[in-house]
């Protein structure tokens, strides 16, 4: 039997659902290249990215045959590139281990790389009608505040708990939608402040409402600060205006992306003396920096930059990719058809520097 809160859920999203591209199909692999780019990323934001996306990459025969700088560009300023390379590499190995086909279950999608507990369930339920919780941020909010859990959200045992309301609630019958509706009520009615209690199909049942604990629910942990990084960048440019662009490493921040070489200042160096041994270990050149010519700052999800950006002339040596996969001398053109990242990008916006077709 159907629990009331799910009934609940199911006539309200079928009413009110939000329109979204990825809501008119059940394509497994349009399903799931949606949760990927959603994921800690705003509707809106993902919105003109997945039209282009799928236009480019219609199949995930198509995707695992494109090179992985065709998806860095294609999902270029769309940010935390580390789900492009992932959706790439499984991509791969959906074609070459499983004929192309993506897994039905939540416990074989969960073990392909970028996906998981909630990516897998969201999967599993709206592409092949498995019913599993999914539980991304907007349901912990729903579920905290209708069943009142007082303890902190960021709790493991917290979260197990929910995890286990979840489990109770899902019915047999079209999870998808009900996982759907739970984030579309977190995500337009029962927002983090001020949420829209009067319209919410679950108000008789909401503990938390019912209690007048709708603004103190979720129970949040301490914040903790931002941490802020100084960090150093190399403009070198040779005889015919070209720009010396180094491939970042697949395994670290900004992975496979394209940019100006550089990196972290450690706390005992100055500016020009980090940015001298780092070219130095990493290209095998002896640079002279002049004056800094710009600090572009930038801000991740977790913490916060500065890049000090610096104008340098080889003094010795030839560039050679040694803490690099790939380094190349790039005029305008090729700048345009780079993935890059948006820090270089803005790197280049403030030096004025024009590039080619984007």
């Amino acid at each position: 039997m159907m629990h009331p809160i799910a009934g609940k859920i199911l006539r309200w999203y079928a009413l009110h659902r939000r329109d979204l591209p990825w809501r008119k199909t059940r394509d497994p692999y349009a399903v799931w290249v949606s949760e990927i780019m959603l994921q800690q990323t705003q509707v809106d934001t993902v919105l003109p990215y997945y039209g282009r996306f799928l236009a480019r990459f219609p199949t995930v025969r198509s995707l695992a045959a494109a090179s992985l700088d065709e998806v860095l560009k294609t999902w270029e300023n769309l940010g935390y590139y580390t789900r492009a390379r992932h959706l790439h590499a499984a991509a791969r190995e959906i074609v070459d281990l499983r004929q192309g086909v993506l897994p039905v279950t939540e416990e074989e999608l969960i073990l392909l790389p970028g996906i998981g507990s909630y990516t897998a369930a969201a999967i599993a339920s709206i592409a092949y009608g498995k019913s599993v919780p999914a539980v991304d941020g907007n349901v912990r909010r729903v579920l905290c505040r209708v069943f009142a859990v007082q303890t902190p959200l960021d709790h493991s045992r917290t979260q197990q708990k929910i995890r286990a309301l979840a489990e109770k609630l899902i019915p047999a019958r079209d999870p998808g939608s009900f996982n759907q509706g739970l984030m579309d009520l977190g995500a337009t009615l029962c927002t983090p402040r001020r949420p829209s209690c009067a319209a919410c199909p679950l108000k008789k049942l909401c503990l938390a409402g019912i209690q007048g604990l709708q603004e103190t629910l979720p129970v949040k942990g301490k914040r903790r600060g931002v941490p802020h990084r100084e960090m150093i960048a190399a403009i070198l440019v040779d005889g015919r205006e070209r720009y010396l662009v180094v491939q970042r490493p697949a395994a670290g921040l900004l992975g496979g992306l394209w940019g100006f070489p550089g990196g972290e200042k450690q706390s005992q160096q100055t500016l020009r003396q980090a940015l001298r041994k780092t070219v130095r270990k990493d290209l095998g050149i002896q640079v002279t920096c002049k004056k800094e010519s710009v600090a572009v700052k930038h801000a991740y999800t977790h913490f916060k930059i500065t890049v000090h950006v610096f104008l340098c002339r080889i003094r010795e040596g030839t560039p050679r990719p040694i803490g690099y996969p790939r380094c190349q001398w790039a005029g305008p053109e090729d700048l345009g058809e780079l993935p890059l990242s948006r820090v270089d990008r803005k790197i280049l916006q403030a030096l004025s520097i024009t590039t080619g077709r984007r």
